[in-house]
């Protein structure tokens, strides 16, 4: 075992006692029979959740309709914003009514949040009723945790002082037969300075590539149709690694098991890649969606978040990705009103916007995050000059947005039929290859397959389409 490994995996020792606190939690009289996860934030949560409901069913439980009939509520917070914190909070002490009721309730809160700092120490203060904390790098200890919650009655919390571990082998219950999350790596060594990432998810550490193949070539054999491999900043996976397998390489590999679709999410600009962008144009199986968030057009702005790109270095990227794959769609994350952003700092967003001409975009208003270098920098912008700006922002976008989607009318796209639609009984739903949501009519026997739909009109945010009968239910490339 070299030195990373003795760093970074958690053990087999360990594992196997977990698995044997699974065991023991079964046995204990009165112990929760029903589980419930709340989920908050991005796919990273998301996939967590996943594990965690896997690690639960392993000890016995079994998922509940609604929080309200759960003998056990876990809340998987995300910390990202200073809402989604409050968020999460008011939705934890309305479960305190719930334990009134019902005081064998168990509550557990997790996550980003949990990870801040002081925060485990909040828990502990303003929230009794909560039975069970731990953070993002104590995921794999939960049957030891909430055994000794349901076994002793008592409150236990648990948050390590770094993020330096992955844990390979974690049971999962996926959300989905066809659609899959496979994180590559954790954490993120960019620190920009609006962002608590870094200090909740800890530094970055790529899983083995071995690893990742095993639990990809799995997934490929129980007919899974599309993954979506995580990171807090993918392009950069293996840089922590001497010799490591680069991306670009690692999305070869993952592609040649025959896994009809591959995603990823996400790409910092910075790290994009000559040899990225030539496997996108090449590589069929890669979906034509980049998720390559901008944060802000303003040079003055991007040195402030502590970007490490320009605008002009950013558009270039753009350039170089259209010229190579036209057919890739792109989207962004943009924040607006920073600390000391000027109008003209907001044009230049804008303008920057215009001219990418993106799918979406996620827009925020800037939240502060204690902790974080932005946190303590002047010229706090005014609300109301924040809301009327995102607003602007927003409203570009839409229009953006349509334009982009008014173009794919009349085209032919590959379709991943997820459900039904929640507009009619007889409408379906699906993803193209771009990640745009189409809506069409449809049958039960569609779910799970990737089917051609001839696109017939577009709105602000999907497109309506017709499918085509007879025809390849394949993808075929760069569609």
């Amino acid at each position: 075992m070299n030195k990373r490994d003795e760093i970074m995996r958690i053990s087999e020792t360990e594992l196997a006692a977990q698995r044997q606190f699974s065991e023991e939690f079964k046995a204990l009289p009165h112990r929760p029979q029903t589980y419930y996860i709340v989920t908050y934030g991005c796919q990273m949560n998301a996939h967590d959740s996943e594990k965690l409901a896997g690690m639960l069913e392993g000890m016995g439980m079994r998922p509940a309709p609604a929080k309200e009939e759960a003998d056990f509520v876990l809340h998987n917070t995300c910390c990202i914003r200073d809402n989604a914190e409050r968020k999460a909070l008011g939705n934890v002490t309305w479960l305190k009514e719930i334990k009134k009721e019902r005081p064998g309730l168990l509550i557990g809160v997790c996550g980003c949040m949990v990870q801040e700092p002081g925060m485990a120490d909040k828990l502990l203060r303003q929230y009794p009723f909560v039975d069970v904390a731990f953070g993002t790098g104590n995921i794999h200890q939960l049957p030891e945790l909430l055994y000794r919650a349901a076994e002793t009655r008592r409150r236990v919390v648990a948050v390590p002082d770094e993020q330096s571990t992955i844990a390979e082998g974690l049971p999962i219950r996926r959300e989905s037969p066809f659609q899959a999350y496979v994180t590559i790596m954790y954490g993120c060594n960019n620190f920009c300075s609006y962002c608590i990432v870094p200090y909740v998810r800890g530094r970055e550490r790529s899983r083995e590539a071995d690893d990742i193949m095993r639990e990809v070539e799995t997934l490929q054999k129980q007919g899974v149709k599309e993954i979506m491999l995580l990171g807090q900043n993918v392009n950069s996976y293996g840089s922590d690694v001497p010799g490591g397998v680069t991306f670009p390489r690692l999305l070869r590999r993952v592609t040649e098991t025959g896994i009809p679709r591959v995603r990823f999410m996400t790409s910092h600009p910075k790290d994009l890649s000559d040899e990225l962008v030539e496997e996108m144009a090449s590589n069929p199986a890669l979906c034509r969606h980049l998720h390559l968030p901008v944060q802000s057009g303003s040079n003055r702005i991007l040195q402030a978040m502590n970007r490490k790109y320009t605008r002009e270095t950013y558009l270039e990227k753009v350039e170089k990705i259209r010229r190579a794959a036209p057919d890739v769609g792109l989207t962004t994350d943009i924040i607006v009103a920073f600390p000391g952003e000027t109008d003209r700092d907001f044009e230049d967003t804008m303008d920057l916007a215009r001219q990418v001409c993106y799918d979406s975009a996620f827009t925020f208003i800037y939240s502060p995050r204690v902790g974080t270098r932005a946190a303590e920098m002047p010229g706090r912008i005014d609300p109301a000059l924040a809301t009327e700006r995102i607003g602007r922002l927003i409203a570009l976008q839409e229009e953006m947005t349509g334009r982009r989607f008014a173009e794919m009318t009349g085209k032919t796209e590959q379709v991943l039929v997820t459900g039904r639609s929640k507009r009619s009984e007889t409408q379906f739903t699906g993803k193209t290859s771009r990640n745009i949501s189409v809506n069409f009519e449809g049958n039960e026997r569609m779910i799970g397959q990737i089917i051609p739909v001839a696109i017939t009109a577009a709105s602000k945010t999907t497109l309506k389409g017709t499918v085509r009968e007879g025809e390849n239910n394949e993808p075929a490339s760069h569609r």
